[in-house]
């Protein structure tokens, strides 16, 4: 399967100065796979040590951290010299031995010759007592799902995935937007976790795609027992499981009171940032004004939280799969929740920080708002093809904004102020957004 970080992963093993690469994601979004891969591809030797079940390779961290002295250890463990630049050296699970994480501060400043990778939980990394991140002295990633378009390759639909990476979305017409949709359709479903989608690129079948989401999910509550403070677990856990009844509500703003009746804000910060550091939600504030920065007008009492997968979410949601895949009228309410959901989960792999906007009397709301440059752009997400957009023209009027983008399974439209870009295309914003500015 083809991940769009293996471009990072170029740029990164080219880099002059490189540093010891640390990359972050969720359980199972593929951290492993990715990496080894990668290595196989692009180096003559991969040598990989699990710090979660292999004590020998913890005890490379016992004595002292000198890095050219973890090196000698691992050529005496392998039996025969490492070439730096034919050999790429990965350290899987670091949250389980913290003297690993700040070894890899050594390997910047005594070793940096040697390509050096490390991967783990954000969560266990950042809050594992006794450990010190090595600030300034690593390179980060974050892994997340499979994108849309990465599960258009898995499939074998490369040629489509092409076009539209391209931003030739005016160009797929008749039967090639069609395929398009019904992807799209299957993508709610399945979602992006590698596994999931390597079990539905193999069989097909449906029911494994859930039995292995639902393993994913026990997974994470195992790790929130395992490393969040008990203090917080119940709320964790409350926060956690209220994500689809919070999406399906009307304005899809978290409200407190819906995890637990009486909840107050400050009662459930630290547990909601707990979430957000193990990777599992993706937090999206509100905006005052449609101006940029954005970031400098966010309210910080507003908040809409959204899952780290769609499938996960339909999963958690316990929705059966033909409802999604037929459109049955039974998913109508929770259509636009999950629609949305994928919006926001393909804007933040293409590198957005997406907000969103409501008046102060909640007459007018825009569901994603976007920097792009100076320029903010406001989106309006559509689950059907209803292509009214009041609340667009609403906001441009209000702050004097040049145009609008709309995303829906209409086809692609440039109607001036307003783009329509299709559901399966809101990937390629970025291109649509810089023609747009170009012209005003």
């Amino acid at each position: 399967m083809e991940r769009m970080i293996y471009k990072q992963l170029d740029r990164w093993k080219t880099d002059a100065n490189r540093k010891p690469l640390l990359m972050f994601g969720a359980r199972q979004v593929g951290k492993t796979w990715a990496m080894t891969e990668y290595g196989s591809r692009n180096y003559a030797r991969v040598i990989r040590y699990d710090l979660a079940s292999d004590s020998a390779a913890r005890r490379l961290f016992e004595k002292d951290l000198n890095a050219r002295r973890i090196i000698n250890d691992i050529e005496l463990r392998e039996g025969s010299r490492i070439n730096p630049e034919e050999t790429l050296i990965i350290f899987d699970e670091v949250q389980e031995e913290p003297r690993a994480i700040t070894a890899l501060k050594y390997f910047c400043e005594e070793a940096r010759e040697y390509n050096v990778m490390a991967a783990g939980s954000y969560l266990g990394i950042t809050h594992h007592e006794g450990s010190s991140f090595p600030v300034g002295k690593v390179n980060t990633m974050t892994l997340r799902p499979m994108s849309f378009g990465e599960f258009l390759r898995a499939l074998g639909d490369e040629l489509l995935a092409d076009e539209i990476e391209a931003g030739n979305l005016s160009y797929i017409q008749g039967i090639a937007v069609e395929q398009c949709v019904e992807r799209l359709r299957e993508y709610f479903v399945v979602g992006g976790m590698p596994e999931a989608v390597a079990a539905f690129v193999s069989s097909n079948d449906y029911g494994q795609v859930r039995n292995i989401q639902r393993a994913i999910l026990s997974a994470y509550d195992g790790d929130f027992s395992k490393h969040a403070p008990l203090r917080i677990l119940e709320r964790m856990r409350l926060v956690w499981n209220s994500i689809p009844s919070q999406l399906a509500r009307e304005n899809r703003k978290f409200v407190f009171g819906a995890t637990r009746p009486g909840a107050r804000a400050k009662d459930f910060e630290e547990s909601i940032q707990w979430l957000r550091d193990y990777g599992v939600i993706n937090k999206i504030a509100r905006a005052n004004v449609l101006r940029a920065p954005l970031k400098a007008y966010e309210d910080l009492k507003t908040f809409k939280l959204f899952a780290l997968d769609v499938g996960l979410l339909s999963a958690m949601s316990e929705l059966e799969p033909q409802i999604v895949l037929q459109q049955s009228a039974v998913f109508t309410e929770f259509k636009g929740a999950l629609t949305e959901q994928y919006v926001m989960q393909e804007l933040i792999a293409a590198g957005y920080n997406p907000m969103y906007w409501s008046s102060s009397r909640s007459t007018a709301e825009v569901d994603v708002a976007v920097t792009c440059g100076t320029r903010v752009v406001p989106i309006e997400v559509k689950a059907s093809e209803n292509l009214r957009s009041k609340s667009l023209r609403v906001a441009c009027e209000k702050f004097n904004l040049d145009f609008a983008v709309r995303t829906s399974l209409s086809d692609y439209r440039d109607d001036g102020w307003l783009v329509n870009i299709p559901l399966w295309g809101i990937s390629q914003l970025s291109r649509v957004l810089e023609h747009k500015a170009s012209q005003v």
